[in-house]
């Protein structure tokens, strides 16, 4: 029987304003794929949605690239598949669509290899920030909620945190794109003493206004160390960003931007958020009010006639 296994990953937005690099959030957007072992080698890929004229359909795809990478991992050679992805994660937004096709790929190697690899959390996790670089996107794409990540002398760690009911997410989407090595390159690689204590009391009442006091996301929001510096090259999220501050929305730049994430404190908020956004800007922003994922990354059994859920 050709096995097949179906896989969904959520998109995610890091950073969350000053969190740089640590803290990153699992949104309720998905791309979805069926990935089946066929009894030859070579390889099959089908894109459809986000980024469909753009993407690789050979062994450089991403997804492909993380299963090889996987395999490899654990003395495996890959063998021949079909890839069929259906995409909703816009590209090159600043919502993780990297980290998450580095993940769909890890998470299909460890659904075809069950039974002969065990492949846990804490190898997805490594393996991810391998390829990805950073955990930041990785870790809550793999395990939903809100996440810390660090890297210690273990390796790559996280910790998973419930948000509070009443934090409404809403993103904007831009047409346009940036670049994340770009993006990245912006930011300098020294700050002063002063902005960096600033950064650590905004990240430590950061959590505690994610999952305890969503009245105080506007403070805990503020960030000295990489918004302001990416803005010249993102001067309508920077305008975007500012507006909706100073009408007290905790908008911050969505990763490596260009997309911008309101933390709202309640889902009538959102509108009102929507509504400032269409008055102050040009830029057709796509406003998408979504909900936090808790899962996380998942796969299963899709193989013809399996029982399994």
């Amino acid at each position: 029987m050709t096995r097949s296994v179906a896989v969904r990953v959520p998109a995610t937005s890091a950073n969350l304003g000053p969190g740089f690099d640590t803290l990153g959030l699992a949104l309720s957007v998905y791309d979805e794929l069926i990935v089946t072992q066929l009894d030859r080698p070579g390889l099959e890929i089908a894109v459809s949605g986000e980024g469909a004229d753009d993407v690789p359909t050979d062994a450089s795809h991403l997804v492909v690239r993380a299963m090889a990478y996987a395999y490899e991992a654990f003395g495996r050679t890959l063998p021949g598949i079909r890839l069929e992805a259906v995409n909703a994660i816009p590209h090159g937004r600043g919502l993780g669509s990297s980290g998450a096709a580095v993940v769909a790929g890890l998470l299909a190697a460890k659904g075809l290899l069950a039974g002969e690899v065990e492949i846990g959390e804490d190898a997805l996790l490594r393996l991810a920030t391998e390829l990805e670089g950073h955990p930041d996107n990785v870790a809550p794409a793999l395990f939903g909620g809100l996440t810390i990540a660090w890297v210690d002398e273990r390796g790559p760690q996280h910790k998973k945190l419930l948000v509070h009911r009443g934090v409404a997410p809403l993103v904007f989407v831009p047409e346009f794109t940036m670049s994340t090595s770009v993006a990245r390159g912006l930011a300098p690689l020294q700050v002063t003493r002063e902005d960096a204590v600033f950064n650590l009391s905004r990240s430590a009442l950061l959590i505690a206004a994610l999952t305890q006091s969503p009245d105080l996301l506007l403070a805990a929001t503020e960030d000295k160390l990489h918004q302001s510096y990416r803005a010249q090259a993102m001067l309508e999220t920077d305008r975007l960003v500012r507006a909706l501050r100073a009408e007290g929305f905790a908008a911050v730049v969505s990763g490596a931007g260009p997309s911008v994430l309101v933390l709202a404190d309640g889902p009538g908020r959102r509108l009102l958020a929507a509504e400032i956004a269409a008055d102050i800007t040009e830029t057709p922003w796509d406003a998408r009010m979504l909900a936090v994922d808790v899962r996380g990354g998942m796969v299963r059994d899709h193989t013809e006639g399996s029982t399994s859920p």
